[in-house]
């Protein structure tokens, strides 16, 4: 199973000197950066990004298996997503509706060369940005998530959490979701602050909403009810 933290990250790109080759791809453009968008797609629909993905990571897995490189794209979806997670900048760049498509391939080839990222996924990535379709990116290593645990014989279980886990809590939950659905289980975390405390946790199309946040608002619900 790949453990990857928010400080392992940073670590990584302060060494490697991407904050300032992202910073330079992403700010005095038409004479600013784009305002905030978060960690979604604004200009495109969630099923539309998912469509388009699903067509680039099937391409791109079947390419890494044909050349054995599945164990290099496995690292390469983990370095990606926790850029994303990490780095607002690389969030700008690839949802950019204002670089051109030769500036946006320039960038992130630069990036993922950088990063030392697979052949495969490097050229993925550049076609993706020549056909304008980097903002699908999240949705890619989604995809390719899911698809190299199914490989594996895994479930991916995408679990929430108001506080970074450690690796003995990350271990608990994988042995008791492993009991539960009877398939070892890839932990894929992310923190939102805003959960309180407890966890959110989404296998395939199950979700167990066990957060503080969600127990409020179900008690906010009832109260209104009872008024």
């Amino acid at each position: 199973m790949l453990c990857y933290t928010h400080a392992d990250f940073a670590a990584y790109v302060q060494a490697r000197g991407l904050t300032k080759m992202l910073d330079l791809c992403t700010t005095n453009c038409a004479g600013r950066r784009p305002k905030d968008i978060g960690r979604v797609d604004v200009s495109e629909p969630a099923s539309i990004s998912r469509g388009i993905a699903a067509r680039y990571a099937k391409a791109l897995f079947e390419l890494a298996k044909e050349s054995k490189g599945l164990k290099a794209l496995e690292g390469d979806v983990a370095v990606l997503s926790s850029a994303l997670e990490e780095s607002d900048e690389l969030v700008s760049l690839v949802a950019s509706p204002i670089l051109s498509r030769d500036v946006l391939k320039s960038a992130i080839v630069a990036i993922a060369k950088k990063a030392g990222l697979s052949a495969n996924m490097t050229n993925t990535l550049a076609l993706m940005a020549q056909n304008r379709r980097l903002f699908a990116l999240p949705q890619l290593l989604a995809v390719l998530r899911d698809t190299l645990a199914e490989e594996r014989g895994e479930v991916t279980a995408d679990v929430t959490s108001a506080k970074a886990l450690t690796k003995a809590q990350s271990d608990k939950l994988a042995k008791t979701l492993k009991a539960q659905f009877g398939k070892d289980v890839s932990i894929n975390a992310t923190v939102d602050e805003s959960l309180i405390g407890g966890l959110v946790v989404k296998v395939g199309s199950r979700m167990i909403d066990t957060s503080i946040r969600a127990k409020l608002n179900s008690l906010q619900n009832v109260m209104k009810e009872v008024g």
